[in-house]
């Protein structure tokens, strides 16, 4: 866990985020609460009149409350007007930066959190920020208001009430103090229930069709409903918790309501105030243990937030990649590795032992080998997603050279095996390759990969797809991934078993196109299992398994 004093730190740096919502939410908050006492000194006012305690107009005193009421009217829905407005945007503010920082973050092949607990924490754990932030700080500040203001009013028309009413504030700063220490524990291991109950459901959804021919489908129900039945459980001990620790602090504020009204009318009997102040006592004692109950209801609030906060800490503590001016290689370009030697964990086998290879500008190398050779570990030190344990990674040309970094992969194009599209239209994804290519260049590009057959759809490029690109084959699939790359143009073209779903003929033909696609300049790097790759490339690198000694 995050000690306290850190989550405090970022809560302050995030809040200078969003002072505007926060400062608007809390003036008007502060203005309430001296229409409130206004109100209050008002009524006391009308029925001191109207009982012949005072001699001032009752038109005029009916007047002005009316006035305030109609304020009080306005400024609650100024409140809930910005409240709906600005806490959009300060909750869209902050999942956007964490979701472009989460984009940037090193990969290392080795993820340590579910997707789903990742998309658990940028939407709830989200909301529960921003709203602490904008809407919970400020209403604290307002309560604090409250109370000291309540206080002084009180204290002006009676001073021994009004000691008597506050000296339950050690009980409850004493109270709140172990509350809060149970309650974030139980939170955090509701959040964390949460968080597998979505990754169930998320994976599950995701490969329903392994679970429908494995026949498991039962076996994945009995698993969420037995983490649904732990969560319930978590939550029945919240709520009990909870609910005796409310029932406490409700007969605490009972108490303190009855102590006023018997003191009140034992006053009122000796004739020592008025009605109308015996009126105003009781609001105001309304107005003071007020902002207690309020406090009862910040505390599940802040509690929620403080592991919420703990959890997105957790996001951002992820070291991200380097950023800068990207390195572009406008000629063509090589790549060379000397003595690379690569393993994922430090007890893990060597995938690379040593390795050195050029990879010239202009050549086209297939990559063959073993599954476990390291084919697309080779990849990803190209791309700098992951980086070697010993040795080097350069791009070069005739004039420099540089180790391959994230400044550097806008010189290459990849394209994975698996299916990469994403869904919307094949026109958005085909500009993702390349935002400003044209109808034409996007034509030219899915007939080099043989796609032709999406200007045949019904909708052309704008035809829509689903998750995994529902819709159209593998094959399919694959090619309009590499027509997407094509569109990226860069200077080496990285295919990882790019065409194992297409026959052979639709192979033959696409790689013959694509050798006419390329400029003499472009590098080629093909891992493949299939020969008809190797006949169209100028040398072949096989590589070996490394064993574990």
């Amino acid at each position: 866990m995050k000690n306290s004093i850190s989550i405090i730190k970022w809560f302050a740096q995030k809040a200078r985020r969003h002072l505007l919502q926060a400062t608007l939410n809390a003036v008007i908050g502060v203005s309430s609460v001296a229409l409130d006492f206004a109100f209050i000194w008002a009524t006391k006012r009308c029925i001191d009149i109207a009982t012949g305690h005072s001699d001032q107009s009752l038109r005029v005193a009916s007047a002005f409350l009316i006035g305030i009421t109609l304020t009080r009217i306005a400024i609650g829905f100024s409140r809930r007007w910005i409240g709906a407005i600005l806490g959009v945007k300060a909750q869209n503010t902050m999942q956007l930066g964490l979701f472009q920082r989460l984009l940037r973050t090193e990969w290392n092949g080795r993820e340590t959190r579910h997707s789903g607990d990742v998309l658990n924490r940028l939407v709830r754990d989200v909301n529960d920020v921003t709203t602490v932030v904008t809407e919970t700080i400020p209403s604290a500040l307002v309560v604090l208001t409250r109370l000291v203001g309540a206080f002084i009013f009180l204290y002006s028309m009676d001073s021994v009430l009004a000691c008597i009413i506050v000296s339950i504030i050690p009980v409850f700063v004493v109270f709140s103090k172990l509350y809060v220490r149970k309650m974030r524990e139980i939170t955090r291991e509701i959040r964390d229930t949460g968080s597998l109950i979505q990754s169930t459901m998320q994976e599950s959804i995701q490969h329903r069709i392994i679970l429908k021919t494995l026949e498991r489908i039962q076996t994945m129900t009995d698993i969420l409903d037995s983490t649904q039945t732990k969560l319930r459980s978590q939550v029945r001990h919240r709520t009990l918790f909870s609910s005796v620790s409310g029932t406490l602090l409700s007969a605490g504020f009972a108490s303190g309501y009855l102590v006023t009204f018997l003191w009140g009318v034992s006053r009122l009997h000796d004739g020592t105030i008025t009605y109308g102040m015996m009126i105003a006592f009781i609001q105001l004692v309304g107005q003071i243990q007020g902002p207690f109950r309020e406090m009862t209801k910040f505390v599940p609030v802040i509690i929620s937030a403080f592991t919420a906060a703990e959890r997105l800490m957790e996001l951002e503590d992820s070291p991200t990649e380097e950023e800068g001016a990207s390195i572009k290689f406008a000629n063509g370009a090589g790549l060379r590795l000397r003595n690379v030697s690569f393993q994922y964990e430090p007890t893990s086998r060597e995938i690379l032992h040593n390795f050195s290879y050029d990879f010239p500008a202009g050549s086209r190398t297939a990559i063959l080998g073993e599954t476990g050779a390291g084919k697309t570990t080779l990849i990803r030190l190209i791309l700098a997603l992951l980086k070697p344990t010993v040795g080097s990674v350069e791009i070069y040309d005739s004039k420099t050279s540089h180790n391959v970094s994230p400044l550097t992969r806008c010189n290459l194009v990849y394209v994975p095996q698996d299916n990469t599209l994403f869904s919307g239209t094949i026109r958005s994804n085909l500009l993702l390759g390349n935002p400003d290519a044209t109808e034409e260049e996007m034509i030219k590009a899915l007939h080099t990969t043989c796609a032709d057959f999406v200007l045949s759809l019904p909708e052309g490029l704008d035809t829509p797809l689903g998750e995994n690109s529902s819709g159209l084959s593998q094959g399919q699939a694959q090619r309009i991934c590499i027509a997407r790359a094509l569109l990226h143009n860069g200077c080496i073209l990285l295919l990882d078993e790019a065409t194992s779903a297409l026959d052979g003929e639709t192979e033959a033909h696409l790689l013959k196109n694509l050798s006419e696609w390329l400029s003499p300049t472009q590098t080629l790097l093909f891992v493949t299992h299939r020969e008809a790759v190797v006949e169209h490339c100028t040398q072949t690198i096989s590589l070996t398994k490394q064993h574990k000694e």
